[in-house]
């Protein structure tokens, strides 16, 4: 346990950043990855038409019988 802090006392800040910077690009190139994963092709594709579906229609019928003027 003692070898394990004066390891850790001796390690720099440039070899945290660089530690650092690799865990970085590791996660980057696992994400690229599985976005360009052909498998994932259909996912994405019912992904991409989102912001085109239809919303539910309320209905505005009931609103506006409800509503009153405030006119005298």
């Amino acid at each position: 346990m003692a070898m394990f802090f004066g390891i850790s006392s001796e390690m720099s800040s440039g070899m945290i950043r660089g530690l650092g910077t690799v865990v970085v690009f590791v996660a980057f190139v696992g994400l690229t990855l599985w976005v360009f994963n052909s498998k994932r092709n259909s996912q994405f594709a019912e992904a991409r038409l989102l912001p085109f579906a239809d919303e539910p229609q309320q209905d505005t019928t009931q609103e506006s019988a409800t509503t009153r003027s405030t006119r005298p």
